[in-house]
């Protein structure tokens, strides 16, 4: 029974999850370290074995209501495959990054 269990948490492992992310940049980043957090974001789904499909940088927009005193945030959507054993692992990233200010990650079907 043991086995079986493993075997079926192995190949759901090997199988990649489509995701979309969207994060929220805090304003205050310059354009070097903007761009130097996406492709960190980038980096941490393609060194899990995940795989990048699409990068969309929607640009400066305004908050509904204020985040850590920002009215406003850059925000860029990410459409990407992954394990889903690995979501959380990318969740937590995010949250200690100084320069994200909020992140929401979309399991999709």
């Amino acid at each position: 029974m043991v086995t079986k269990t493993k075997k079926v948490l192995k190949a759901g492992d090997k199988q990649l999850h489509d995701y979309e992310l969207v994060v929220i940049i805090s304003p205050e980043v310059v354009e070097e370290k903007f761009e130097a957090t996406i492709d960190n974001i980038s980096q941490l789904i393609t060194g899990r074995g995940g795989i990048v499909s699409d990068v969309e940088r929607w640009g400066k927009r305004k908050l509904a209501y204020p985040i850590k005193h920002f009215v406003e945030g850059n925000y860029v959507l990410t459409h990407f495959k992954l394990k889903p054993s690995l979501g959380k692992e990318v969740e937590t990233r995010l949250q200690i990054s100084e320069e994200v200010l909020r992140h929401l990650l979309i399991k999709l079907k």
